[in-house]
């Protein structure tokens, strides 16, 4: 990741009435991005039951409209796959890009911006990837599944907050710092398990395409290069060398984010003099100064149009990017792979079956057992280690049961389980285990969070 400086002009002292004034219009960030993923995850958990009742409806018409091929071609270039896969591969670089640039924000001014804010989630996330991945390994060594051992590793921050949010008044609000925190982490280690695990083969020369252009991210980075085309035009062409290279191309997104600013053209200290200075222009003196309108005085107009100018010059571009795509893939697009990729047609009289198959029982017992144990184990060696203590009013219960609830693995595991199997009876047994364990981590997390607020 760049490095980028964090230092700023300090502004003036404000006063205690001013602050007053100006505190209840501010939104912290946290409570803003809680709200979206909790929106989202109920909208994901829409779209999620459309697609099973859709699949088992009219199971023809399902798989044909997701199987329409659909196809760009650009001069030689010629792109041709199903709507599927450009859901899978191309929209979801975004919400990859989406997730990178959360992450990065999170590294330079959130949860894991210090070793002290990020040593227990961080480790809660390992231990939630590493000990679902030993459980389903020793399930389905040398079988036919043996490559999704990487499918019980995800957690869908999503849908585990949505759920959370069910309960938001009954656990303190450090729970959901936690859960957020170690979900972003869990994220930074499912794009890299994808990256390193789920290549099968290297196209070297488009590699080295796909690196001369990432050394150009870098270098608009140096220079705080601000204009987002720049930014597109080389993170499309990241994104083809991936393809072509052989690397899932949702790799791509995070690494782009990664190279953008997350410095404005002004710091704090000068947004706050120039905002100050025009703010005087629009001073009403007497009724004659202000109009019911703003058009009305073109002093006013220019000044208001200056502070416009200034607010964006003083969000970063990663600030920008973030709000401005957020929307996009939290209502459209992971709704839209949901709705893709959920439909499961279940053969009630062979779901016994399906039930015992050790797929299907790697993907439950990792998720719904391994998952929680694995975070509780680890975050309670990293507390011990390095004297780490929990959060104001969080207690070891309240952590096993955000575990109970990190096990809902639907979007990244779903995800996964594309780049491991090709088989579609594989994929469906795996999408019946990530179902089932998604249920089973919900109704476990919420009553152990219900009982442990309880008992305080």
């Amino acid at each position: 990741m760049p490095s980028e400086s964090h230092k700023q002009t300090p502004p003036p002292a404000v006063s205690l009435t001013a602050m007053h004034t100006v505190r209840p219009l501010v939104t912290r960030p946290f409570y803003w991005f809680f709200k979206k993923l909790t929106t989202s995850g109920f909208l994901l958990l829409s779209a999620t039951l459309l697609a099973m009742i859709w699949a088992n409806l009219f199971p023809a018409a399902y798989n044909h409209l997701w199987h329409t091929p659909i196809s760009i071609s650009l001069g030689d270039l010629h792109l041709s796959k199903s709507l599927l896969h450009w859901i899978d591969e191309a929209l979801m670089t975004l919400f990859f890009f989406v997730v990178g640039l959360e992450i990065k924000r999170e590294i330079m001014v959130g949860e894991l911006s210090s070793v002290r804010k990020a040593i227990l989630p961080v480790a809660g996330a390992a231990g939630g990837m590493i000990v679902p991945a030993l459980v389903y390994a020793m399930l389905n060594m040398g079988g036919e599944g043996a490559k999704g051992w990487g499918i019980p590793m995800a957690t869908d921050i999503a849908f585990a907050l949505a759920i959370l949010s069910l309960i938001t008044k009954k656990v303190p609000f450090g729970v959901k710092i936690f859960l957020s925190a170690l979900a972003i982490a869990d994220d930074i280690g499912a794009v890299l398990v994808i990256a390193l695990f789920y290549t099968t083969s290297i196209h070297w020369m488009s590699l080295g395409v796909a690196a001369f252009l990432l050394l150009g991210l870098a270098i608009a980075n140096f220079f705080s290069v601000r204009t987002a085309v720049i930014y597109g035009l080389l993170g499309i062409g990241i994104w083809l060398a991936f393809l072509s290279a052989g690397i899932h191309a949702t790799v791509a997104g995070v690494l782009v984010a990664f190279f953008i600013p997350a410095r404005g053209k002004y710091d704090t200290g000068k947004f706050y003099h120039e905002a100050h200075a025009l703010l005087e222009r629009i001073n009403c003196r007497n009724n004659k100064d202000c109009g019911h309108t703003i058009l009305s005085n073109p002093d006013h107009l220019n000044a208001v149009m200056s502070i416009e100018l200034a607010c964006h010059n003083t969000e970063t571009p990663l600030q920008r990017l973030e709000h401005g795509l957020h929307a996009w893939v939290t209502y459209l697009i992971v709704p839209l792979f949901a709705m893709a990729n959920a439909g499961v047609v279940i053969d009630w009289r062979g779901l016994d079956m399906m039930m015992t198959n050790s797929i299907t029982q790697g993907i439950i017992l990792g998720l719904v057992i391994g998952k929680p144990l694995g975070i509780i184990l680890f975050t309670w060696m990293a507390s011990k280690t390095f004297n780490a203590p929990l959060g104001h009013g969080i207690t070891w219960s309240h952590i096993f049961g955000a575990g109970c609830l990190a096990g809902i693995g639907f979007t990244m595991s779903i995800f996964i389980t594309g780049l491991s199997f090709q088989d579609p009876i594989l994929v469906d047994l795996a999408k019946v285990g990530i179902i089932a364990a998604s249920l089973l981590s919900t109704g476990a997390g919420l009553l152990i969070l219900s009982l442990s607020s309880k008992s305080r």
